[in-house]
């Protein structure tokens, strides 16, 4: 038995041709019609093919050259064998080298630079399993997610933002990598939000979070999904929509009972890729804000005895003699509970303004907003022969100088007051100011757009 090796290197045509008397040859003819082939493609590889010859003479190669023939990137062997040329047919040679330089290829849904928004963006490997992706935006931002269990799959845990472009860098786990990248369509209206209470401020104890939203929100569920509330001390609460009395959505977070002094409360608004509905246009950015609740502090009001009461953790500080809103019209005060919005100092009183023709015009000191609708507790001096006898005033609470100056220094923006007593219009509505503190607060989370979620933070 011989054994012949020929050498190639991955750039050559060889056709080589067995006859029936156990003679070779190279030839540079066409090979003859019934001589079967082999065509083996090579990479840059280098190649040894080993062919095992019985009772064959042995004769010295021809001197002339061989034809070559170049194949960019390849090298073709044609072999024909006989039926007692003793070779494997299916001999193919350097079979795993072909597949040791196999790129990585992933596959992105969202594609393109018009994108669909508000998806999550989807990463799927062509072969083997992923080790990591990492998508981040124009702006440095960067988009977490998961990868699945069979490793094929990486997705997103948040959407794909409107108007913003967005790079992917995917790993496998035999070391490879590819890119993609894609970019969405621009919004063709944008919804904005204000916030409060203001960021870092320390607010009392019955002040909720609350939100306004420039343009109406219908996908209120999709909304509050991405409303995080995380208290200091787990403080039980939950979200509640209304319309607010400017006629804007809004949604406010109000704690089961009145907040603990010294609670850190933080809300942050990962709304960036989420669409509030018709009308209402999408968010392009996250928001985030926090506050800390300040001294326990509690102003009762009593219409009918015409007295406030100013109560710091649980013990009276001041008793004041006080003259509310004229009984029966227009004129009377609210009643209910509500929570001081701002101290406004001294600012211009106008009737006009809250509808109720030319009663005053003048400049008013120790200004402390109730509601949206002009209700305040402030400095009256010229109601001062009313004070602790009557109901005299144009709706607000007043006081003399010296008392009114000592509450507005005492109260925080957010301490309740808690008004009662039968010379009212009627209690505070839900919407007026922060009135929410007048409903149960089984009646307040069924104003949520999650069913059976409270919005318990921690």
């Amino acid at each position: 038995m011989t054994a012949l090796h020929y050498e190639y290197d991955g750039t050559m045509t060889m056709a080589l041709r067995f006859s029936s008397h156990n003679e070779w040859r190279v030839s540079r003819r066409a090979l003859q019609p019934k001589v079967q082939l082999m065509t083996l493609t090579y990479g840059k590889a280098f190649a040894t093919e080993v062919f095992q010859l019985s009772r064959i003479r042995r004769h010295t190669l021809p001197r002339r050259p061989v034809r070559l023939a170049a194949i960019t990137g390849t090298a073709v062997l044609a072999a024909a064998l006989t039926a007692c040329g003793g070779g494997d047919s299916s001999s193919g040679g350097a079979k795993s080298d072909l597949k040791s330089g196999k790129k990585t290829e992933i596959s992105v849904n969202l594609t393109g630079k018009q994108a669909k928004a508000g998806e999550p963006v989807k990463v799927t490997l062509a072969d083997g399993k992923l080790q990591s992706v990492t998508v981040t935006d124009a702006k440095g931002g960067k988009l977490d997610g998961k990868i699945s269990a069979d490793g094929r799959t990486w997705t997103s845990d948040r959407v794909a933002a409107p108007g913003a472009s967005y790079a992917i860098e995917a790993k496998d786990d035999k070391g490879g990598s590819a890119k993609a990248d894609f970019a969405t369509a621009a919004p063709e209206k944008e919804n904005k939000l204000s916030l409060a209470p203001g960021k870092d401020s320390t607010v009392g104890i019955g002040q909720p979070l609350s939100i306004v939203f420039d343009h109406p929100v219908k996908n209120k569920a999709a909304v509050e999904k991405q409303l995080k509330v995380t208290t200091s001390d787990n403080t039980e609460g939950s979200w509640g929509w209304m319309e607010d009395y400017s006629g804007k959505s809004r949604i406010d977070w109000r704690p089961k009972d009145y907040w603990k002094p010294g609670t850190k409360v933080t809300l942050e608004a990962d709304l960036n890729g989420v669409d509030s509905g018709p009308s209402g246009g999408w968010f392009t950015k996250d928001y985030k804000t926090g506050f800390t609740v300040g001294k326990n502090q509690l102003i009762k009001v009593d219409l009918d005895n015409h007295r406030l009461k100013l109560f710091r953790d649980g013990q009276l500080v001041k008793d004041i003699a006080m003259s509310a809103g004229t009984p029966g019209g227009d004129k009377a005060s609210w009643r209910g509970k509500t929570v001081l919005m701002a101290k406004e100092g001294t600012i211009n009183m106008n009737s006009e303004t809250v509808g109720l023709g030319s009663s005053y015009n003048k400049m008013v000191d120790y200004s402390m907003r109730l509601t949206w609708s002009g209700m305040y507790a402030h400095a009256a001096p010229w109601n001062s022969g009313y004070f602790g006898s009557a109901n005299k005033s144009s709706g607000c609470i007043g006081m003399s100088d010296g008392d009114a100056k000592f509450v507005y220094d005492s109260v925080q923006v957010g301490d309740p007051f808690e008004i009662t007593g039968d010379d009212a219009k009627g209690t505070q509505a839900l919407n007026n100011g922060y009135g929410e503190w007048n409903l149960s607060y089984d009646a307040w989370k069924a104003k949520s757009a999650l069913t059976g979620n409270t919005g318990t933070a921690g």
